[in-house]
């Protein structure tokens, strides 16, 4: 799925901002990532694990993982909302 700037309301908007994430990761991690745990029913969770090996807030994370949830209505992707957590060895690959 092709995610479009018009795809990102302005609370998500902020939201992305506040938690450093990309539209890129936002496409990313729809399209390669695994199913999220705990997506509430009627809703897609898709998780992504990125390399990261930078500072978030003035400490040190090797990856970020990236949580996207969104439902499709009448065949066009809503986003809802997007999460990040900063550290290092997540499960990968919904293990």
């Amino acid at each position: 799925m092709k995610v479009k700037d018009s795809d990102i309301h302005h609370h998500l908007r902020a939201r992305m901002f506040q938690r450093g994430i990309s539209m890129e990761e936002i496409e990313i991690t729809i399209n390669k990532g695994w199913d999220a745990d705990d997506a509430k029913e009627g809703t897609i969770g898709k998780t992504f694990v990125f390399s990261y090996n930078n500072y978030w807030e003035d400490k040190f994370y090797n990856e970020k993982e990236v949580a996207v949830y969104y439902k499709i209505k009448e065949k066009k992707m809503v986003l809802l909302t997007a999460k990040a957590r900063y550290g290092k060895s997540f499960k990968k690959g919904g293990q």
